[in-house]
C-alpha cells in the first residue's frame, strides 16, 4: 500500500523484515518439536536460536537466482547455522511456513483493526448521546420525510459498527489457524505433533484438515468482513458529504488551520476526507471479490491465489486501519450546525407533519382513505404555493370539523416524532 494510506504500525507489521522474522519463528519452533520427538539431536534448537540470522538484502539476492522466496529464505538462514542447517525446514513444505506465518501476521493485523473499530464505536456513542435531542430533517429518497434527531444518525452508525466488530472478531478467529501437514496435507513426512506444537507456540490453532494450503474460504471471510466494514464507513462518509452541501451545510468535516480546499477557489471547504473514504471502500470491495475467487484451487493446491494475496491481504488490512483512524477523526471533530438543520426543516412549510395529522383525523372518526386524500391534497398545495401547511389545515372545513386549531398546532411540532427515541437509545446503548 502506498505511504499516503498507511499508518506506521501497520506498515511495520507487513514489512519484509517482520514477515521473515515470523517465518523464522515457525522454522525454529518446528525444529524444536522434532527435537522433542527425538528426531533432531538434543541442544540443536538452542544453538540454532542463538545463531540463526538473515538479512532481507541477502534473501533478495538469493531469490534472484532461485526464483523461490522460501528457498531463498532457508538458504540465507542456513548460511548462519553451519552443520545445524540440515535440520532447518525439516519435513516441511513451503506453505507450511508461509500460511502459518501469514496467519500470525493476519491475527496481529486484525487486533489493530478490532481496536480501531472499538475506538470508532466509542466515539459514535459519545456523539449519539450529545446530539440525541438535536432535531434534523429525516429524508427518504433525498426528500423530506419526517423529523428525527441527529443523535439517531450517530446511533445508527454506532450499531452498524458493532456488527462490523462482531464480523471482524469472528473472521480473526477463523484465521487463527496454522498448518504443518506437508505437501498434500496428510502428514506424509511430518508428525502431527510438530503442527500442534508449533501452533501452540505461536498462539494459534492447528487446522483440523488442510491440503498443502489452508483453505481460502477463511481468507475470503476475513476480506468480506473488511469490505463490509469499509462499506459502513462509506455510509457515514456519504451522509457527511450530503449534509455538507452548500444548500444544507448542516455539518462540515473538520477543517484544519492552513488547509486549502482548492488550487483556484480560496473559499472552498470540500468534504475531501469523506470523499477519500468513499473511494477507498471501493478498493476493499474489489479485494473481497479477489479473495472469493481464490477459494477454488486445483486439487490439493495451485499457486493462483498466492500472487493476489501478496497484494490484497496487506493492502486491505492497511487500508481499513487507515480508514478507521480517518473516520474516527471526522466523526469526533464534525462541525454541526443545529440552526441550519432547523432552516432545512422549515423549507417544506410544515408538510412533513402530514402523517401526524392524518392519524389524528382517523382517531377523530374520519375514514383513513378519506383522511389520506384530504391531507395529501393540502400538503401538495402547501408545496406548490409555498404556503404554511398548518394554516392551510386550519382553513379547511373538513379538517376543523375534527381537529381544533390548537390541536393542529400541537400536531405540527417535531417533538411529536421524538417521544420513543429514548427507548431506542436505551436498547442500543444500555442493552434494555
Amino acid at each position: 500500500m502506498i505511504d499516503r494510506y498507511t499508518r506506521k504500525e501497520m506498515a511495520a507489521l507487513w514489512s519484509s523484515q517482520h514477515k521473515f522474522e515470523v517465518w523464522l519463528k515457525v522454522e525454529l519452533a518446528a525444529t524444536e518439536a522434532w527435537e522433542k520427538l527425538g528426531v533432531v539431536p538434543a541442544g540443536t534448537t538452542e544453538r540454532m536460536r542463538a545463531n540463526a540470522s538473515f538479512t532481507v538484502e541477502r534473501i533478495d539476492e538469493i531469490e534472484a537466482s532461485t526464483h523461490h522466496d522460501v528457498v531463498a529464505f532457508t538458504r540465507c538462514v542456513a548460511e548462519s547455522l553451519g552443520e545445524d542447517s540440515k535440520w532447518l525446514h525439516y519435513g516441511l513444505t513451503s506453505t507450511d511456513v508461509v500460511d502459518t506465518a501469514a496467519a500470525v501476521n493476519i491475527h496481529e493485523a486484525c487486533g489493530m483493526l478490532i481496536e480501531g473499530t472499538k475506538k470508532l464505536i466509542a466515539t459514535l456513542g459519545e456523539q449519539a448521546r450529545k446530539y440525541q435531542d438535536t432535531p434534523v430533517m429525516g429524508r427518504t429518497h433525498g426528500v423530506h420525510a419526517e423529523p428525527t434527531t441527529f443523535g439517531m444518525k450517530f446511533l445508527l452508525w454506532h450499531e452498524d459498527m458493532k456488527r462490523c466488530l462482531t464480523r471482524l472478531e469472528a473472521a480473526a478467529e477463523t484465521m487463527r489457524v496454522g498448518k504443518l501437514s506437508g505437501a498434500v496435507g496428510n502428514y506424509g513426512n511430518i508428525d502431527p505433533f510438530v503442527e500442534k506444537y508449533v501452533c501452540e507456540k505461536l498462539g494459534i490453532n492447528p487446522s483440523p484438515i488442510s491440503t498443502q494450503v489452508l483453505q481460502r474460504d477463511r481468507h475470503a471471510e476475513l476480506m468480506c468482513a473488511i469490505a463490509i466494514t469499509g462499506s459502513c464507513i462509506e455510509k457515514i462518509a456519504t451522509e457527511v458529504r450530503h449534509c455538507q452541501r452548500t444548500e444544507l451545510r448542516e455539518v462540515e468535516e473538520p477543517f484544519a488551520k492552513g488547509q486549502k480546499g482548492s488550487s483556484t477557489m480560496p473559499h472552498k471547504r470540500n468534504p475531501v476526507k469523506s470523499e477519500n473514504l468513499c473511494g477507498l471502500s471501493r478498493v476493499l470491495r474489489g479485494y473481497a471479490v479477489t479473495a472469493m475467487e481464490n477459494v477454488a484451487l486445483w486439487h490439493e493446491r495451485d499457486i493462483s491465489h498466492s500472487s493476489a494475496e501478496r497484494i490484497i491481504i496487506a493492502d486491505a488490512t492497511t487500508l481499513l486501519d487507515y480508514m478507521l483512524e480517518r473516520i474516527n477523526f471526522i466523526v469526533g471533530g464534525l462541525l454541526i450546525y443545529p440552526e441550519n438543520m432547523k432552516r432545512s426543516m422549515d423549507m417544506s412549510h410544515g408538510l412533513v407533519y402530514s402523517q401526524q395529522v392524518m392519524l389524528a383525523l382517523v382517531a377523530a372518526g374520519m375514514l383513513r382513505e378519506k383522511a389520506y386524500d384530504l391531507v395529501q391534497r393540502l400538503a401538495m398545495q402547501a408545496w406548490a404555493e409555498n404556503k404554511d401547511y398548518p394554516e392551510l389545515l386550519k382553513a379547511e372545513p373538513e379538517v376543523v370539523a375534527h381537529l381544533s386549531a390548537d390541536a393542529i398546532d400541537l400536531l405540527c411540532k417535531p417533538e411529536n416524532s421524538f417521544k420513543n427515541i429514548p427507548q431506542v437509545f436505551d436498547r442500543c446503548l444500555n442493552n434494555k
